[in-house]
């Protein structure tokens, strides 16, 4: 899960988060970017120049910037807390991330300015209505690269008030984690054994277009196979496939390669160990050339789902229909 914090000052996200990575969440801020650059160009971190750099780098940048640099920086499978969201187009590029979620935290403005007072940083605004004037200023404006809280806010998925105890704060935040959980999305299955054949492609050594196939029954991977020359011969990187290695036109000179396609391989990993394919599904990184559907056909597989069209891709699909092999596309996902 991955879980954004926005809100306005003295609301309460550091605790939040605190709370959040004693639970095992992994921390990252959209200031923490910002406070880079900061230190990179020699200026003092301030509260001003971290507004006027963030700013200037979505300016520049795009103003979805912020995000994206810490987008770089996660892993699929660690949960995450992404603090400092004031941008709603930081909301649009973290929500690529099907597990993502923002979380507003909100507070009283006199509590909030009271909270700012006990800490006192000497950036603070020092009395009320200097509060309220920086609070006006960091709401929105006209221009998308600058902080856009009212709008950011507008759009969390959940929202917490903090105007009590820690303790009622903390017991919020695992109601909202429940509720979150409870609602959180996985990929489906089409997605997944399709994921594993992306991962499996990277392994193919041809130069000319990586391919993988995998074969499926039963929700369980039964057989992969992934395009290259045949075993014992020289890799095709490596000069084995003469075709490919004249790094010709595309579709040209197809009668000299040397490579095994991915669903060849696939099929013949199942066949070298005695694993029975009928009535199996395979994912495919392409759709099958006409050589690959003949064998499809023939080795008793009942469904092909593949990603990406292949240039001749006519014919051995309206052959894989004829034989009453289901066809279906799924695109390929992020």
């Amino acid at each position: 899960m991955l879980i954004g914090l926005t809100g306005k000052n003295g609301c309460g996200k550091g605790v939040v988060a605190d709370f959040l990575r004693a639970m095992g969440y992994h921390y990252h801020s959209l200031s923490d970017v910002v406070r880079e650059e900061i230190v990179t160009r020699g200026q003092k971190v301030t509260r001003d120049t971290l507004v006027v750099t963030a700013n200037e780098l979505r300016t520049t940048n795009g103003p979805s910037v912020l995000a994206e640099r810490i987008m770089a920086k996660l892993d699929p499978e660690k949960n995450y807390i992404i603090d400092s969201v004031r941008n709603p187009f930081e909301v649009e590029a973290l929500r690529r991330r099907k597990d993502f979620f923002l979380l507003m935290i909100d507070a009283e403005p006199k509590v909030r300015f009271e909270r700012i007072k006990a800490r006192a940083r000497e950036s603070d605004p020092q009395d009320y209505e200097a509060f309220v004037k920086l609070e006006a200023t960091e709401a929105g404006s006209n221009d998308p690269n600058t902080q856009q809280l009212n709008r950011t806010c507008e759009m969390a998925d959940a929202q917490v008030e903090n105007n009590a105890t820690i303790e009622e704060l903390h017991e919020d935040i695992r109601h909202v984690l429940r509720a979150l959980s409870a609602n959180a999305t996985r990929p489906t299955w089409d997605e997944y054994f399709m994921k594993i054949a992306q991962v499996a492609a990277l392994r193919s050594n041809c130069i000319k277009r990586k391919v993988a196939a995998v074969i499926v029954r039963d929700h369980r991977v039964i057989s992969t196979g992934y395009n290259g020359t045949p075993k014992g011969i020289k890799n095709c990187n490596e000069g084995g496939c003469p075709r490919c290695h004249t790094f010709g036109k595309s579709g040209e000179g197809l009668e000299e390669c040397l490579c095994a396609h991915a669903e060849e391989n696939a099929i013949a990993q199942a066949a070298y160990h005695g694993v029975r394919i009928a009535d199996a599904t395979m994912y495919s990184t392409y759709s099958p050339c006409l050589r690959c559907t003949k064998l499809i056909i023939n080795s008793g597989i009942a469904e092909v789902v593949y990603s990406v069209a292949y240039p001749m891709e006519k014919l051995p699909l309206s052959l894989l229909t004829e034989a009453g092999v289901k066809v279906r596309r799924l695109e390929k996902s992020s």
